[in-house]
């Protein structure tokens, strides 16, 4: 039996339920009266606190952590050593909500606006754990949890920061966290980059990495290598090109720039990714229209030049288009996007706190052909053609306004001046009559 439940921690906590458990401890449900609140406890294994250098660098962490104020952020309350054991605990917010790797099973990949927003909130709280020195180095979709604040929906959550750092499990469990060959650096096989696979000392161009891994599979509902064995991904994120996403789900529609946003941040030299979660942020943000065809802020293949004798035609149309719309140039039509599908994810997971076992399908396999993505620039709406020359329309209305101010003049002149006296009358006129 769990000695925890039902007991009262600190004083101030009773511990209500379990709510998961792993390799580093378990993680509780506990009510703290004196704030009418509901908390989550995450109590380590007594183990860990035989090493006075995790224990230091615990500590170090998780007041580095209790300062992170990013709303997509877990908030942390409390750490320490409990009397009871000696064993290390952080109290932390509780969320109501799944974490996105339950969310894919339940609902299947997400279309590609919504989760485009779900990550940049997510690069937003990495940003601030970075500028405070905090990587995370165990980004997975199980330490993602979708959450409803303030009656907005799909407000992530990020969980564990920086715990990746102090966990010490010397077995390497397929589809769990695995020790590097540093030996303090942790992450799970199929979110790694190539230099945490390798042992590299890291920094923040890791997370990034696991964030496109992320993303990469919450739209299409697999991960961005073929593997028989979960270990098998440590291999491939060093050596192996991830599968672009057309070839790994071609029954689903990305747009054209999905693609190129998630090759860059999964780039085997961290040199070559995203330099910072803002960065990748700002790429994702080019895939939040729903029509995913607006210019990019990467780069990308250029594309053939037309005929020079085409060049002017060109120019005509682009000038045009600029006027009809006010000075914006004409966008191209939505591509749209397919309905939810079902297709099956690639990893091995049991529960969100073990991933142990046979990963389920994410959803059942799909019924019925894809329609075809349009061409979005096959299908663009034509330039509308020049407007003629021509007295423009804002001298025009000078032109009337001047008018209307004589005209209006005039009739001021007219009603203001004084009416001429009558014409004086000759002298006979003014003699009085004969009586």
């Amino acid at each position: 039996m769990d000695p925890y439940l039902g007991q009262e921690i600190l004083g101030q906590f009773r511990i209500i339920q379990r709510l998961g458990q792993g390799g580093m401890g378990s993680v509780y449900k506990a009510e703290q009266p004196s704030m009418d609140r509901l908390v989550a406890v995450k109590i380590l294994h007594p183990r860990l606190a035989s090493r006075p250098d995790l224990v230091t660098r615990f500590k170090r962490e998780a007041r580095a952590m209790s300062r992170l104020t990013h709303p997509n952020t877990v908030r942390v309350f409390l750490y320490g050593e409990l009397e009871m054991g000696g064993a290390l605990y952080i109290v932390m917010e509780f969320l109501d909500g799944p974490d996105l790797m339950r969310a894919m099973r339940r609902e299947g990949p997400m279309d590609v606006p919504r989760a485009a927003k779900v990550m940049i909130q997510v690069c937003g709280a990495l940003e601030e754990a970075h500028n405070a020195a905090i990587v995370h180095r165990d980004l997975k979709p199980e330490n993602i949890v979708l959450t409803t604040q303030g009656g907005i929906a799909d407000f992530p959550k990020v969980l564990d920061f920086g715990l990746a750092k102090i966990r010490d499990m010397p077995q390497h469990r397929i589809g769990g966290p695995i020790l590097t060959q540093q030996g303090m650096v942790f992450g799970t096989p199929e979110f790694m980059s190539p230099e945490q696979a390798q042992g590299i000392e890291l920094d923040r161009r890791t997370d990034i990495y696991s964030l496109g891994v992320i993303f990469y599979e919450l739209i299409s509902g697999k991960l961005p290598f073929k593997v028989n064995n979960p270990m098998d991904f440590v291999a491939h994120h060093i050596k192996s090109p991830p599968i672009p996403l057309q070839e790994r789900a071609p029954d689903r529609s990305f747009g054209p720039l999905t693609w190129p946003v998630i090759a860059k941040a999964l780039e085997k030299d961290p040199a070559k990714r995203y330099q910072t979660a803002v960065e990748f942020a700002g790429a994702l943000g080019t895939l939040l229209d729903g029509q995913n065809v607006s210019q990019a802020t990467f780069s990308v293949p250029p594309a053939a030049p037309p005929p020079a004798s085409s060049m002017s035609d060109m120019t005509t149309a682009r000038i045009a288009a600029v006027r009809a719309v006010g000075g914006a140039p004409a966008t191209a039509p939505r591509v749209p996007q397919p309905a939810k599908g079902d297709e099956p994810s690639d990893r091995a997971a049991g529960p969100a706190a073990d991933r142990t076992g046979p990963h389920a399908p994410v959803t059942a396999p799909r019924t019925g052909p894809h329609p075809p993505v349009p061409d979005a620039a096959a299908h663009a709406a034509p330039a509308p053609a020049p407007q003629p020359a021509g007295v423009s329309r804002g001298v025009v209305l000078l032109l009337i306004a001047i008018i209307a101010a004589l005209v209006v003049a005039l009739i001021v002149v007219f009603a203001t001046k004084s009416p001429a006296p009558p014409p004086e009358l000759p002298a006979f006129a003014r003699q009085p009559p004969f009586v």
